[in-house]
């Protein structure tokens, strides 16, 4: 009876959460980035996504403090630990906002001699910061559940305390459409996180309104295990968004659609044959840096395919915010062996593993063996070792012809797609 109950309250938080983006609460979160955020569009520019930071921010820290010192008045009133403990954790959120605020704030500094790709990763490591925040919380929740089930108490419910749980949750409910609106606007791991982090709020408060109604009603002391469970949904919203943002800290790929928009751009000039090697570095949002090499026929005119590469350069720059490198590599499109020799080498490799490509191919043609000199591009998820792909292809491309002799380097895809 508990567990469908508790499975239909959070089949009404997130039809609730639906309801509100859907409605009018929607567009004051957009009347808010109209009002507060100057050229709110503009979020690959650092001095608008401080202004984000800063309205998610100001918000944050008005509403939860608001929300700790009802939520601390009704658990006083009625000795309830789990009221007290979801309290003190809009608390933290309250600290979890100053965070982000000071956080977009210095990630909006500008470059300079000690850090020349600027200051944009701070945003990661707030977000960082606001995840250790909610793991911890969500700790020392859990130890004052489990002694209060050592010691369980009776604990009284009262109106008001109904009341000022079901006005948290309505409020939090809106702080995460706001902030997951404002995430989704300004592409933020760290706003995102911000929102998870209030949902999971929505959730343990009517986790305790839930145990307060069902105890009064039973007498049953189930504040401790409310509690408990409280802390739980706080601990998995903390991993969650402690993930988020240290995935890109660590070094994550680009999205595929980057790869494709970058690909699109380059692939779209009619003197470029192919891409390969394409690795994009992530200095914060707004502050990336990429580098891909580029085919182009070898008889061409090298001063006009220089500069076709310098345009390509600044219109990667102009539509992607990135600083672009582009090495360029000429290969032979009028050789009929080595391009047959080529495709032969590419459809053997695709036998090993589908999603193996090859590039910077070469061939020197002597009168007893062939020496074949080429890269193979190999994504990570392949089951097999940069040793086991190069002894499979050279025994391949031995089998299909004796005469060949392969030299063969093995690189790893820095992005899919290219």
């Amino acid at each position: 009876m508990l567990r469908r109950a508790f499975d239909r309250g959070l089949e009404i938080l997130y039809t609730g959460r639906v309801i509100l983006e859907k409605a009018v609460v929607v567009d004051m979160t957009g009347y808010l980035m109209r009002r507060f955020i100057r050229d709110y569009e503009d979020t690959e520019n650092p001095q608008v996504r401080q202004q984000y930071g800063a309205l998610s921010g100001g918000v944050g820290i008005l509403l939860n403090l608001l929300l700790f010192l009802g939520k601390l008045a009704a658990g006083l009133l009625t000795g309830a630990i789990s009221v007290t403990a979801d309290a003190f954790n809009n608390l933290s959120d309250a600290a979890s906002s100053v965070v982000t605020l000071i956080g977009f704030r210095l990630a909006g500094q500008k470059a300079d001699a000690g850090h020349p790709f600027g200051h944009g990763r701070i945003e990661y490591l707030a977000g960082l910061i606001v995840s250790l925040l909610i793991l911890l919380v969500g700790f020392e929740l859990g130890k004052s559940s489990v002694e209060k089930l050592l010691h369980p108490e009776v604990v009284e419910l009262s109106l008001l305390t109904v009341g000022i749980l079901a006005v948290s949750v309505a409020v939090k409910l809106w702080m995460s459409v706001f902030n997951r609106k404002l995430g989704r606007a300004a592409d933020s791991a760290s706003l995102r996180a911000t929102a998870a982090d209030s949902l999971s709020d929505a959730v343990a408060t009517s986790v305790v309104l839930l145990g307060l109604v069902v105890g009064h009603f039973t007498n049953l002391a189930i504040d401790g295990w409310a509690g408990l469970l409280v802390a739980l949904f706080i601990l998995r919203a903390g991993f969650g968004a402690a993930k988020d943002t240290l995935n890109p800290l660590l070094g994550q790929p680009p999205s595929p659609e980057l790869v494709e928009g970058v690909s699109r751009v380059i692939l779209g000039h009619s003197q470029i044959v192919g891409i390969h090697d394409l690795i994009i570095h992530d200095y914060g949002p707004g502050r990336r840096m990429m580098s891909v090499h580029a085919e182009v026929d070898a008889r061409s005119d090298m001063l006009e395919a220089h500069d076709i590469i310098d345009h390509i350069e600044r219109e990667l720059g102009e539509r992607f915010h990135l600083e672009a490198v582009i090495h360029m590599d000429p290969v032979i499109l009028d050789d009929v062996e080595l391009t047959r020799v080529k495709e032969l080498a590419a459809r053997l490799a695709r036998q090993i593993d589908p999603r193996l490509s090859i590039h910077d191919f070469r061939l020197t043609a002597g009168p007893l063996h062939s020496n074949l000199i080429f890269d193979v591009e190999a994504p990570y998820e392949t089951v097999y070792t940069d040793q086991q792909i190069a002894e499979k292809l050279k025994e391949k491309l031995q089998a299909a012809d004796k005469r060949y002799f392969a030299v063969i380097q093995v690189d790893r895809q820095y992005s899919q797609g290219t």
